[in-house]
């Protein structure tokens, strides 16, 4: 029992780690479950499990951005305009939610649908190789691109994000929803730095799409699991979500710093590294 807890936060460090990193959670988890596996859990556990340890990472922007995404306010000269219900809701984090649902369609609608049938198809080290190193090289081409553009043309506030922003930085999530190692937050930010975002109002647009897409996601993977869990199987999911809560926390701190002085060339370089070991380990091995 003591190794399998211990197996679980193993995960939820990565989980937590690797979730607002631009290096992809899920890729992260498929590899090293190919090498620490859990004993006491059944396929369909783990299916659910790296998907759902999420949460504990989701709870960790929710506290850290909550004066951002909490609706409801006091202040009348930023609420509705109006008597009723609306006047007690903040208007700006009003519009900035009905942006942050509008990007979560795309991958809401093909998750639903072909969820599994994509997890058949690329759930895989090949795959996931793959991903890593087509979105490194994109990570590095874009950065090169914008440092030619004029700065005063990034849009400096989540405010300025159009309606039209949000379905493309939707549809770029929706290639994460697709091919696992593509990440989540490297694929939005992505989005995000190419309509001209700042890299710090990319990252933290990305923080606030995933409260509503990982939830769903969650949620999805929890009612096709059911609630059938054995009490090993309950404890591991809430050590992983413990753990990858505490350490989202850094991480997304550690981030919001680091690229207020630097770009996003570092992940590209580490996903190309990466994916390029991938394949060749996994190669050798099918020799």
């Amino acid at each position: 029992m003591l190794v399998e807890i211990i197996k679980a936060i193993l995960f939820g460090i990565v989980e937590g780690i690797t979730e607002w990193l631009p290096i992809s959670s899920t890729g992260h988890l498929i590899l090293v479950e190919q090498f620490v596996k859990f004993k006491e859990v059944s396929s369909e556990f783990w299916s659910m499990f790296q998907v759902v340890i999420q949460l504990g990472a989701i709870l960790a922007v929710v506290l850290m951005y909550w004066n951002k995404i909490w609706p409801i306010t006091r202040n009348k000269k930023k609420a509705f305009k109006s008597t009723g219900l609306l006047s007690y809701f903040n208007k700006d984090i009003m519009i900035l939610w009905t942006k942050i649902l509008v990007a979560c369609v795309p991958a809401a609608v093909i998750g639903v649908f072909f969820d599994e049938v994509f997890e058949a198809l690329f759930y895989n080290p090949f795959c996931i190789a793959l991903a890593l190193i087509i979105f490194g090289i994109a990570f590095i081409i874009i950065e090169n691109f914008n440092q030619k553009r004029n700065n005063k043309n990034l849009k400096e506030r989540n405010s300025q994000i159009s309606y039209k922003d949000a379905i493309i930085i939707g549809v770029f999530q929706l290639l994460a929803a697709i091919f696992p190692g593509t990440s989540r937050s490297g694929a939005t930010i992505i989005g995000g730095l190419l309509i001209g975002l700042s890299r710090p109002n990319a990252a933290e647009f990305t923080f606030y799409l995933a409260i509503p897409t990982m939830l769903g996601a969650s949620l999805l993977k929890l009612v096709k699991f059911g609630l059938a869990f054995t009490r090993m199987e309950l404890i591991i999911l809430l050590v992983g979500m413990i753990v990858s809560f505490l350490v989202s926390l850094f991480v997304i701190k550690f981030l919001m710093s680091y690229i207020q002085k630097h770009d996003f060339k570092v992940f590209g370089y580490y996903r190309i590294m990466l994916g390029i070991l991938v394949l060749i380990y996994f190669g050798l091995t099918n020799i």
